[in-house]
């Protein structure tokens, strides 16, 4: 098993807590990772990326090279065009169909939704709506984390214990919810796929 996974979008949507539930995840199984992240302006909005590498196998770095990501998975649609030189041919770019909206010369959502269409693999779903239906807005990042799931090779119970991991301390009931976004976020992946 090897995957090598970049995550991006704006400071304070929650790229952390993903990497840290498929970290989570992959050492219960037994997989070898690495981490890394750039929270650059983080705390104004700014951009934020953080790069995991899943493998059986050691793992020298935790860089990806251009044209090596199996998978682009970005709360903020505009961010997941910056990191598409690394996509692979055949990789995945997994996005929000929700912008972030936080500089004035935002391109036009039709634009961008359009570059993201180019990609052969794609999933664009509205992360933030249903995030409000079945848990809370705040919870659109573990939407995604859920359609990433359908294309990493590991027992779904496993991406939930990493999601009790990282919200243990807040209790039952934040887990619970935190979970049922990230199942819905499969369900909704699945969706789109057919």
């Amino acid at each position: 098993m090897k995957s090598d996974i970049i995550l991006s979008g704006v400071g304070g949507q929650g790229i952390i807590s993903i990497a840290s539930a498929i970290g989570g995840a992959a050492l219960s199984n037994g997989i070898n990772i690495k981490q890394a992240e750039v929270h650059g302006m983080s705390q104004r909005g700014g951009a934020v990326q953080s790069t995991l590498r899943l493998s059986t196998k050691p793992i020298a770095s935790d860089l990806i090279a251009y044209g090596a990501a199996d998978m682009i998975l970005s709360i903020e649609p505009m961010e997941s065009l910056r990191y598409l030189p690394y996509l692979k041919s055949e990789g995945w770019l997994i996005t929000n169909s929700v912008p972030f909206v936080n500089i004035d010369d935002y391109p036009e959502m039709d634009e961008v939704i359009a570059e993201i269409k180019k990609v052969k693999n794609h999933i664009i779903i509205d992360a933030d709506g249903i995030a409000a239906k079945v848990a809370t807005k705040r919870a659109s990042n573990m939407v995604l984390f859920g359609a990433a799931t359908l294309f990493i090779d590991m027992p779904l119970d496993s991406f939930k214990d990493g999601i009790r991991q990282i919200f243990g301390k807040k209790g039952d009931a934040i887990i619970n919810s935190n979970i049922d976004a990230m199942m819905a976020g499969r369900e909704a992946a699945e969706e789109f796929l057919k």
